[in-house]
């Protein structure tokens, strides 16, 4: 079990919380140590940790396996290495293959499916000015809220449908940073919608605008690691 990473202890919960709290302690830790909180506290390191965590943990078939795992030592590789050099290579190979794999199935509609929440953002917002209003407007904008949920959801589906290599998770906690932050920006959207307050307008824009920066850095390092 010493080679296995606890999760558990990263996120400061107990082995027996529920979904809902692992979802909470995440969610509370990721504002203490994101880079944008400005805290003293903020650590990309632990973030990509906490990542790390949330992604067996929050996942219900992915923890079952991870528990799995933790309980029973046979299920972990065995020390001996007959072949040091052949085995580094096949790792090596294993490595940018998983990595591959996780491009295609798991970055690549990410990507797509926050693009086709951030990017018509502004045109949006530019038609509903015209009138906050009328009721027309009000509904087609309202549309392009659920639309985005939609969009959201699934986006969040594919990042936890499998782990991140190692290699790529910076790249993988800059995605999560950004659906986190699109999530809250829906929210007060739809807000806007309920009371017409311009606040809510502001702070929506606002958090795309990080999500946006957040989709950037990702693509960025990817770029470096291609």
């Amino acid at each position: 079990m010493s080679s296995v990473t606890n999760h558990y202890k990263t996120l400061k919960i107990s082995p027996t919380a529920t979904q809902a709290e692992i979802k909470q302690a995440y969610r509370r830790l990721v504002k203490i140590f994101h880079p944008d909180s400005h805290s003293s506290k903020a650590d990309h390191e632990e973030i990509v940790r906490l990542n790390a965590a949330y992604e067996i943990l929050g996942d219900a078939q992915h923890r079952q396996s991870y528990d799995r795992q933790i309980s029973d030592p046979s299920e972990q590789q065995s020390p001996t290495a007959p072949n040091v050099s052949r085995q580094q290579t096949q790792t090596a190979r294993d490595a940018d293959e998983q990595m591959e794999q996780w491009l295609i199935k798991v970055y690549k509609p990410v990507n797509r499916m926050l693009n086709s929440i951030l990017k018509p953002l502004k045109k949006e917002i530019d038609e509903l000015s015209a009138d906050p209003f009328d009721d027309e407007l009000i509904e087609k904008f309202q549309l392009y809220i659920e639309t985005s949920r939609e969009f959201l959801k699934k986006a969040h589906n594919f990042l936890t449908s499998m782990p991140n290599p190692s290699n790529v998770a910076g790249v993988a906690a800059h995605l999560y940073y950004c659906i986190n932050q699109v999530g809250d920006g829906i929210e007060e959207l739809h807000l806007f919608t309920l009371n017409y307050d311009d606040r809510h307008l502001h702070t929506g824009q606002e958090l795309f605008r990080i999500a946006a920066r957040l989709r950037r850095e990702a693509q960025d390092e990817l770029k470096i690691k291609s």
